[in-house]
């Protein structure tokens, strides 16, 4: 058995977890893997499992997948069958009974959150835009911090409760938000930074948050949507006692087109900023 490591894009994808009609990176995976051989089309390889779905749009740079593999297939060979917004780049030999979901003791996420401190521009009613509140967003934060029961925060109906560790910094304009726990209900992050930020922002007060961390379930607009899926990250997954030995062509390539990405991405923000510097 042996545990890749895999960073990809998601913007373009529908989520990772295979499915029969749209696009997904398990799907990319699973296809490269049917013609390098390992396992036939449609199929998983023998004892297959990923450290969990992201959903669509969501990026990775530390999701894992294990199977049996063949000594040869190293991320490099794994990688020439890949698109380029799917990379592998690190691998481990793990025991015959790895199970890279089940194994995972810690995952960590990164939200890159937009909360520029000062006003905006002047909407069509001639207000601006609310200033966002670092001591506002803190204070959020700290209350959903912990163990906490949070069926109010996913569609979940089963393991609601969950201890979830939360560090935040800030760059500029952006918040670069960290949450760990063992594992995340679906949707929890996102639901999170849209609490917090609807605090930081001003369009909800701090006891909204004890409202929507009490028993009682919350709907219609006492619910809270989740934050866009585009600026969250799986960034790691920690597995006791395995370590991952970095290909350093795989991780090379991977750099290089993430990188190019990166600036073509950076050249169409240079359009909004064209627009609004023009007006």
């Amino acid at each position: 058995m042996r545990a890749y490591r895999v960073a990809y894009d998601g913007r373009a994808y529908h989520g990772f977890q295979r499915q029969p009609d749209v696009d997904t990176v398990e799907g990319r995976l699973l296809s490269a893997l049917a013609r390098l051989g390992i396992c036939e089309r449609d199929e998983v390889p023998p004892g297959y499992a990923a450290a969990g779905r992201t959903d669509a749009g969501v990026s990775a740079r530390a999701q894992t997948v294990a199977f049996a593999a063949p000594e040869w297939l190293s991320p490099t060979a794994f990688n020439g069958e890949l698109p380029d917004d799917v990379r592998a780049w690190a691998s481990a030999d793990v025991p015959a009974d790895f199970h890279a979901t089940h194994d995972a003791a810690e995952r960590t996420y990164t939200y890159y959150l937009y909360a520029p401190r000062t006003r905006g521009g002047a909407t069509a009613d001639g207000d601006s835009s609310p200033r966002f509140d670092d001591g506002r967003w803190a204070d959020a934060v700290d209350a959903l911090a912990g163990e906490h029961d949070f069926h109010n925060l996913t569609p979940d109906d089963d393991g609601t409760v969950r201890a979830v560790d939360v560090e935040w910094t800030r760059e500029g304009d952006v918040l670069v938000v960290r949450f760990t726990a063992s594992g995340f209900c679906r949707q929890l992050v996102r639901r999170l930074v849209g609490l917090a930020a609807a605090v930081g922002r001003g369009s909800a007060d701090l006891a909204r948050v004890d409202r929507v961390l009490s028993p009682d379930p919350v709907s219609g607009p006492d619910g809270v949507a989740p934050a866009p899926p585009a600026p969250l990250v799986l960034t790691d997954v920690r597995y006791p006692g395995v370590t991952f030995a970095v290909d350093e062509e795989a991780a090379a390539s991977a750099r290089a087109a993430f990188e190019e990405r990166r600036g073509r991405a950076l050249a169409v923000a240079r359009v909004a900023g064209h627009l609004s510097d023009g007006l």
